[in-house]
C-alpha cells in the first residue's frame, strides 16, 4: 500500500510518460497524415499523371518492409525506378556504396528521369502517409528495412525495430547518402533514446525544410 506523500518509483513515472508519448504520437500521426493526404491530393494526382505518362508503367510501387517487433507490412511509394528494378538490383549489388545490411547507390541507373526529380524533393515518399494513417508506420522513426536486410542484422541492429518505422527520422535529415549502415544504426538508436513529441516535431520541421531546399548530402 502506498503511503501518503510517497512518490511513485521512477520506473513507473517513466512508464507512464512513455505511455502518454505513444498515445499522443499516434494521435498526431492520424491527424497529420489525414490532413496531409487531403491537402496534397492535388499533388498526388499531378505526380501520378507525370509517372504514368513518362513510361506507361504503374504509378505506385509497394514493397514488403519490416516494422516494429519484426512485423512485416507493405510500404507504398510513388514509383521512381524502371518497372523491373528489383530484378536489376542483383546485378548492381557489387556496386553497393554502403557497407552492412543495406543497398545504396548514388547514381543508380534504375532511376527514371521523373524519379530523379521526385527523389530529390522526397516526393516519392508521400504515399507513406497512408501507411502512417493505418498504423504500420509513424511520421517519425527509423527507416523501415527490407526482410533480407533484417536477416543480416546483429542483436544491436535489431534494436532499431523496437519502435515503429517512420517516413522521416534523425538519419534522414542529417547524412542520408554519406552515412554508413553502422552510422545509420547509431542515429536511429540515438533517436529511440531521446524520442519525445518535441523532438519529433523538430525532425518534421527539418524534413519540410529539406523537401523545399534539398540537402545534396541527404
Amino acid at each position: 500500500m502506498e503511503m501518503k506523500g510517497e512518490t511513485r518509483p521512477l520506473v513507473i513515472q517513466r512508464s507512464n510518460a512513455r505511455l502518454s508519448y505513444r498515445f499522443f504520437k499516434r494521435l498526431a500521426d492520424i491527424v497529420l497524415s489525414g490532413i496531409g493526404l487531403i491537402l496534397l491530393s492535388w499533388l498526388f494526382f499531378f505526380l501520378a499523371l507525370c509517372i504514368k505518362l513518362h513510361d506507361g508503367g504503374p504509378v505506385f510501387y509497394s514493397q514488403t518492409r519490416v516494422g516494429k517487433g519484426q512485423k512485416k507490412f507493405r510500404m507504398w511509394k510513388f514509383r521512381s525506378m524502371v518497372t523491373n528494378a528489383d530484378k536489376l538490383k542483383e546485378k548492381l549489388m557489387a556496386q553497393n556504396e554502403i557497407e552492412g545490411a543495406m543497398f545504396k547507390m548514388q547514381n543508380d541507373p534504375r532511376v527514371t528521369k521523373i524519379g530523379k526529380f521526385i527523389r530529390k524533393y522526397s516526393l516519392d515518399e508521400l504515399p507513406q502517409l497512408c501507411n502512417v494513417l493505418i498504423g504500420d508506420m509513424s511520421l517519425v522513426g527509423p527507416r523501415p528495412p527490407l526482410p533480407k536486410e533484417v536477416e543480416q542484422y546483429t542483436e544491436r541492429d535489431l534494436l532499431r525495430l523496437m519502435v515503429k518505422p517512420g517516413c522521416t527520422g534523425l538519419w534522414q535529415v542529417t547524412s542520408r547518402s554519406s552515412a554508413s549502415f553502422s552510422e545509420m544504426v547509431n542515429l536511429d538508436l540515438r533517436y529511440i533514446e531521446r524520442r519525445s513529441l518535441r523532438y519529433d516535431f523538430i525532425l518534421i520541421l527539418k524534413t519540410i525544410k529539406i523537401m523545399i531546399v534539398p540537402n545534396e548530402t541527404a
